[in-house]
């Protein structure tokens, strides 16, 4: 039995300029700097947001940047932790049973104070795109 192929032409027209500029543009220290300007500015947003009763919470926060082959990585850290390690502001996010067998419901106040902080960046970064 004998199969014929057919033939696929593909053309394209224009280059790769816009593209490889905004590669090089991610590739960059000046990406880097623009990430970690969002990743203080989301700092600031948690410790503004955290429910203050000591002040240590809202002051333990902080941020990690990996920027590996595939993706970029911004990851809010809080330093203030219970004995068994625990962050507490999970526990504030989250609930909590406590010692008595009672429950403390938890308050979402991480989402509404990072939620601008994505928006701003991904606007900023879409724009980048459009102008590379």
């Amino acid at each position: 039995m004998r199969h014929e192929y057919g033939r696929i032409n593909i053309k394209s027209k224009g280059d790769f300029t816009k593209t490889l500029k905004f590669l090089r543009f991610i590739s960059s220290r000046y990406f880097y700097n623009k990430i970690e300007h969002y990743a203080k500015k989301g700092v600031v947003a948690l410790s503004e947001a955290t429910p203050k009763d000591s002040g240590k919470s809202s002051d333990s926060w902080d941020y990690e940047i990996d920027i590996s082959k595939d993706k970029t990585t911004i990851t809010w850290t809080n330093s203030n932790t219970t004995p068994e390690g625990v962050p507490v502001v999970l526990l504030v996010q989250y609930g909590h049973a406590t010692r008595n067998g009672g429950y403390i419901e938890g308050f979402d106040f991480i989402n509404p104070a990072i939620k601008p902080i994505f928006d701003e960046m991904a606007e900023s970064i879409w724009r980048e795109v459009q102008n590379a």
